[in-house]
């Protein structure tokens, strides 16, 4: 017999935000803080950084509406036909990233002989990497901590 789990309600809460922010920050900390990122970001070309963003936004729809069968992307709130609860976690995944790696100093620490336009192309790069693993602490936070 197959027991089954309630549904849970469509609304997007502010704890849901509050759970996706603390698994983001969790997993990206020790990615923006090391050389061997920010040395792979600099080797990385415009294309492969476009491909790991795609990458990040698959990993996140899949992990929030394929992995976890009790909730539908078609049941929740919307902005422009987009869930609210997917935005929120793009915006934490990149954001997490991009607040750790301009708190900590990275670009400045990594790139000290770059021009203006490089520091910031290689610092999308690094935030690119670091996202891979801040959207799984954010989604996996958000469906295991969800009522």
């Amino acid at each position: 017999m197959k027991l089954r789990r309630p549904r849970r309600p469509p609304e997007f809460r502010l704890a849901d935000s509050a759970q996706q922010i603390v698994g983001g920050f969790l997993l990206a900390g020790p990615f923006v803080v090391t050389e061997e990122v920010w040395t792979l970001a600099g080797n990385m070309h415009n294309a492969q950084a476009v491909g790991t963003v795609a990458v990040v936004f698959a990993i996140g729809y899949a992990a929030l509406y394929k992995a976890d069968t009790t909730r539908e992307a078609e049941e929740e709130q919307e902005v422009a036909g987009i869930p609210i609860r997917f935005i929120s976690l793009m915006l934490v995944t990149f954001g997490s990233v991009t607040v750790l790696a301009l708190l900590f100093g990275a670009p400045e620490t990594f790139l000290e002989d770059d021009s203006t336009e490089a520091i910031a192309m290689t610092t999308f790069k690094a935030i690119s990497v670091g996202a891979v693993f801040s959207v799984v602490g954010a989604a996996t936070a958000d469906s295991i901590f969800a009522k």
